[in-house]
């Protein structure tokens, strides 16, 4: 996975960029639940950035369930995600909604169509299986 992250000069904040390449990652199957992460200084000496930077992304994909720090073992990517409540699962639901809706606008691209994208490639990795 180190070798596919990337830093763009595109005004996001590098810690997103690093978040949001790690969750396609995870969702393109190519990390798996259970896998081990780079070291944060591994990734911060890979990409030439602030240590502080990488464990701000970390602490983020940690926040969310995503993946799992385990002090003097390393980071891993989550086997399943967390279980809430309903009220919780449906405040995530939107949360994650609204940041697509805004990334897809800033990128130029029509909500809904991302939203089909979306529905298409889950279907395609379900007739993979």
């Amino acid at each position: 996975m180190l070798e596919t992250l990337r830093i763009e000069q595109s005004g996001v904040p590098i810690y997103i960029q690093i978040r949001d390449q790690v969750l396609r990652a995870i969702g393109a199957g190519t990390i798996k639940p259970g896998e081990r992460m780079p070291t944060m200084r591994q990734v911060a000496v890979a990409l030439r950035i602030d240590l502080n930077t990488v464990r701000h992304a970390y602490d983020a994909l940690a926040r969310t369930g995503v993946i799992t720090i385990q002090p003097a073992r390393g980071t891993f990517v989550a086997q399943k995600p967390p279980l809430d409540d309903l009220s919780t699962q449906v405040e995530r639901l939107n949360d994650l909604a609204h940041r697509t809706i805004a990334s897809a606008r800033s990128n130029g691209l029509n909500p809904i169509e991302v939203a089909q994208r979306i529905i298409a490639i889950e279907q395609e990795k379900d007739t993979r299986k």
